[in-house]
């Protein structure tokens, strides 16, 4: 009975094993400069939660799902004193990997949630946080999917009061209103807490006619969720 009894608790966990959905995120970076993607999870694992990618090249890694989180490109990242530090997009752990830490904004953020048993996932880019670099998502197979893409050097035209610089005066990101001013109103937050309290202002609809299929504010959503089934990844830095 006891043989009998483990053959029944093996044949079980074989059936989870083999019955786990796994995705496939291939990262190219195509910028003229290298880029450390950055990975943050909120449900489930991820094998890596940062690693380095040299112009033109590419990369990949398996998740299984459920699993949700972001990544986003961290820039101009160097080591002092045996420190890794990023001028934008740092997650502050002083190594290439964040281990569990998410980026310090102004950051473009690619979010998404990975459903089970043929479910939708859902994705999105987000510059809530502000920008950084042009981005892209583009679903490999799957059904019933769109790719979404902010390709704009949304630096070269930010409002100088959203500006974010390098040691060098080069403006290398752009701030959020929330993020510069800490301001209810652009944060969505207390009296300003819902939709109906916090529509669009100035400042996200700068972001959002830079890049439409972006999420540009807190209750930016029906125009910046998007959904997909069955599908892997592309995640193109500089599109």
């Amino acid at each position: 009975m006891e043989a009998r009894r483990l053959i029944i608790i093996f044949l079980f966990l074989s059936f989870l094993v083999s019955g786990s959905q796994s995705t496939t995120f291939t990262f190219k970076n195509n910028c003229p400069y290298p880029v450390w993607p950055g990975v943050l999870t909120g449900q489930g694992s991820a094998p890596s939660t940062g690693f380095e990618l040299v112009s033109r090249a590419s990369s990949s890694i398996v998740i299984s799902a459920p699993w949700s989180g972001r990544f986003w490109g961290r820039t101009f990242c160097s080591t002092n004193s045996g420190s890794f530090k990023c001028l934008t997009g740092d997650c502050g752990s002083g190594q290439v990997a964040c281990n569990g830490a998410g980026a310090i904004p102004p950051a473009s953020l690619v979010e998404l949630t990975l459903a089970t048993n043929g479910g939708k996932d859902f994705y999105d880019i987000s510059l809530v946080d502000g920008y950084n670099l042009p981005v892209s998502i583009a679903p490999q197979g799957g059904s019933d999917c769109s790719a979404v893409s902010c390709p704009a050097n949304i630096n070269s035209v930010c409002p100088s009061e959203l500006s974010f610089t390098a040691p060098d005066g080069q403006v290398i990101g752009c701030r959020s209103a929330c993020d510069k001013f800490k301001d209810p109103k652009y944060c969505c937050t207390g009296s300003y807490g819902s939709p109906s309290t916090c529509p669009p202002t100035n400042y996200s609809m700068f972001f959002k006619n830079q890049c439409p299929q972006a999420y540009s504010y807190a209750y930016d959503d029906k125009t910046s969720t998007f959904t997909c089934t069955g599908s892997n990844y592309l995640i193109t830095f500089c599109p």
